[in-house]
C-alpha cells in the first residue's frame, strides 16, 4: 500500500498543469486516470498498452450506439464504458510523463485514437437517431454533422496551437498557476467526458436530443471564440 501510494505521488507531481482544463477533466478524470496508471505501473503495463485499452472499452461502446435500440442498461453501460476509456487516456499520457517514456509513436497513437472515437462518437449517434428516434424534425440529422465538425475542428485546431507554441526553455513553469475556478466552470460543456456523460440519458430520446442539441450549440459556440483566441496568440 505505501509503494502504490508513493507511485500515486509521483504521478501527481508528474501531472500537466490544470490550467485550460474544465471541472470534470481536473477533478474525475485526471484523478481517475492517476489510479489506473499506478495500477498500470504496478503491473508492468506501458502507456502505449493503456491508449489501445482506452480504445478498447471506447470503440465497442460506440458501435453498440449504432446496433441496438437504446434503453436505460444500455445507456448506462455505454456511459461507463466511455467514461473508463476517457480515463484511460489520461492515464497513459500520465504514466508516460512518470516514466519518461513519451515517444512521437506513443503521441500519435494516442492522437489518432482520439480523433477516431471523436469522429466516430457523432457518426453512430447519427445512426442511432436515424434508426431508433422519434426526432421533431429530419433537420435534427444535422445536429451530429454540425457536433462532429466543431469537435474535430477544436481537437486539431488546439493540438496544432500547441504545437505550434512550444514553449522556450526558460518558461517551462509558466503554465502551472491553478486554474481559474471560473474557466473551469465555464468548459465543461466542451469537455469529451460531459459528451460521454450524456449518453446516461440516451434511453430517454427527449432528453438526450436536448442535451445532445445543447452541448452542440455549446461546441459551435466555443469553436468560434477558441478560433480566434489562438489566431491572434500565434499572430
Amino acid at each position: 500500500m505505501t509503494e502504490f501510494a508513493e507511485t500515486l505521488r509521483q504521478l501527481s507531481a508528474a501531472q500537466k498543469p490544470a490550467k485550460g482544463t474544465s471541472l470534470y477533466t481536473r477533478f474525475v478524470n485526471r484523478p481517475a486516470g492517476r489510479l489506473l496508471a499506478a495500477l498500470a505501473f504496478r503491473v508492468g503495463a506501458t502507456p502505449n498498452q493503456l491508449t489501445v485499452l482506452g480504445a478498447a472499452f471506447t470503440f465497442p461502446a460506440l458501435v453498440t450506439v449504432a446496433l441496438l435500440p437504446p434503453g436505460p442498461t444500455t445507456s448506462l453501460c455505454i456511459a461507463a464504458s466511455l467514461a473508463v476509456g476517457f480515463a484511460l487516456d489520461a492515464a497513459d499520457g500520465q504514466l508516460a510523463r512518470s516514466q519518461r517514456s513519451g515517444s512521437p509513436s506513443g503521441e500519435w497513437l494516442d492522437h489518432v485514437l482520439d480523433c477516431a472515437k471523436i469522429v466516430t462518437l457523432h457518426l453512430v449517434v447519427l445512426v442511432s437517431f436515424y434508426r431508433f428516434f422519434a426526432l421533431p424534425s429530419r433537420a435534427f440529422l444535422l445536429a451530429p454533422m454540425l457536433f462532429q465538425l466543431a469537435a474535430v475542428v477544436i481537437f486539431f485546431a488546439g493540438i496544432l496551437t500547441e504545437k505550434l507554441k512550444r514553449p522556450a526553455p526558460g518558461d517551462a513553469g509558466a503554465g502551472s498557476a491553478p486554474a481559474p475556478a471560473l474557466r473551469s466552470v465555464l468548459l465543461l460543456p466542451v469537455d469529451y467526458g460531459l459528451t460521454c456523460l450524456s449518453f446516461l440519458f440516451l434511453g430517454s430520446q427527449d432528453l438526450f436530443l436536448a442535451l445532445y442539441c445543447t452541448l452542440l450549440v455549446a461546441h459551435v459556440l466555443f469553436m468560434a471564440a477558441f478560433l480566434v483566441k489562438w489566431y491572434r496568440e500565434l499572430s
